[in-house]
């Protein structure tokens, strides 16, 4: 199938930085928190990124101007509009169906039988209409009025004393004082909360018979996949922060993540699907690590390992604090792991920046995060040759994620 010309045209802007840059794909995808295989694909236009914030840390790396960043930002639009057209079912015409002529004419409605025996004590249809009474004019307008007032009176009472306001339950919007506007952040943020072990592993728990998935998608897609199958992360959630400063000068100082448990009940009683067989990656990139099965859970550093040459190397974890500029932004990239609860939960990150102090609520576009565990559940991996999914069993997976 040819790849879309937007497509195509974003995939040599990509290739065009790496070139310029000279590492090879392993160094840069250390940098970029994500796979050789994930980046090559990028390169090569089999896979369009999410979102724009890994292509811009790729063009920050390779030293791209801030003109040849927004050219690349517009490219990246085209494609992404481009995969999603892609990635959505085209409808199906349904066919005009044409009335077929009547052969039988309608059947005639059958005569009526002899009805029940009237009721001697029933009124004589025939017999003429009695009069009616008719209002007696002349009441005095003075007590017409009266009586309206005081119904109206009584009405307004029933309101105000039988039923109860409704506006206590719902939110009060927070005042502000007149004349006074609220600064903007110093910083950007954005998040990516689709993200595979690797670029290749991970698993969803999906509330459906394997009959009723889909393939697995390409990680890019993965987003969209879990959306129309209403699918939660299953064991563990990746969620890549990505901070960025307005200013060139002006450092913003972020002090610490905090993690939030907002709900904890019993794990999803669903099935479980794995996007893989246990690809792994060469790489795996520090990160902070955060048990939700913790009273308290913490955000924890935790040091990487890059497995791409021929000793292993430990990639040293770095605690808070972090100072981000436009020129200089910084990833964070939590796990958060669960095997006892369905958790929902949000991260909060402290910052502070030219005498200005806050702390922002890191959410999956405004609602929690969600993880669930997985142990117990029936587990499936896709059997690309037979184009369906089979159990763990069948296909000799022996992994525990």
């Amino acid at each position: 199938m040819p790849k879309d010309a937007a497509v195509e045209e974003f995939a040599g802007l990509v290739r065009a930085l790496k070139a310029r840059d000279g590492r090879s794909y392993e160094a840069l995808g250390r940098r970029l928190s994500v796979s050789a295989s994930t980046l090559h694909r990028y390169c090569s236009g089999v896979t369009v990124p999410e979102e724009f914030a890994v292509v811009d840390r790729l063009a920050l790396l390779c030293g791209a101007g801030e003109e040849e960043r927004r050219a690349l930002e517009a490219a990246w639009t085209e494609a992404d509009r481009a995969r999603r057209r892609a990635a959505s079912p085209s409808p199906t015409p349904v066919p005009a169906v044409s009335a077929a002529p009547e052969s039988n004419p309608e059947p005639s409605a059958p005569e009526p039988g002899p009805g029940p025996a009237p009721d001697p004590s029933a009124p004589d249809p025939t017999a003429p209409e009695a009069p009616r009474a008719r209002p007696r004019r002349g009441a005095p307008a003075p007590l017409l009025v009266a009586a309206a007032v005081a119904l109206v009176v009584l009405a307004l009472a029933a309101a105000l004393l039988g039923h109860p306001t409704r506006t206590a339950s719902a939110p009060t919007p927070a005042s502000t004082a007149p004349g006074r506007t609220v600064a903007p952040l110093p910083f950007t943020w954005s998040i990516g909360s689709q993200l595979w072990d690797g670029g290749c592993g991970h698993t969803y728990l999906v509330d459906r018979a394997p009959r009723a998935v889909a393939p697995p998608p390409v990680a890019a897609d993965s987003g969209a996949w879990a959306g129309t199958h209403g699918a939660v992360h299953g064991g563990e959630a990746l969620v890549r922060i990505t901070v960025q400063g307005r200013s060139p000068s002006d450092a913003v100082v972020l002090h610490a993540l905090h993690v939030r448990v907002v709900d904890r009940s019993a794990p999803l009683p669903w099935n479980a699907y794995r996007m893989d067989n246990g690809c792994g990656g060469a790489v795996t990139p520090r990160h902070f690590a955060v048990d939700l099965d913790r009273p308290r859970p913490l955000a924890r550093p935790v040091d990487g390992l890059d497995a791409s040459g021929a000793k292993v190397r430990k990639i040293p974890a770095v605690s808070f604090p972090y100072k981000v500029t436009s020129s200089d932004p910084e990833e964070l990239l939590v796990s958060a792991r669960t095997a006892g609860c369905d958790c929902r939960w949000y991260l909060e990150l402290e910052w502070s920046a030219g005498g200005r102090t806050g702390t922002v609520r890191i959410t999956d576009g405004g609602k929690p995060f969600r993880t669930s565990g997985t142990r117990g559940r029936p587990a499936y991996v896709h059997d690309s040759a037979e184009g369906r999914w089979i159990t763990d069993s069948d296909s000799g997976w022996t992994g525990d994620r």
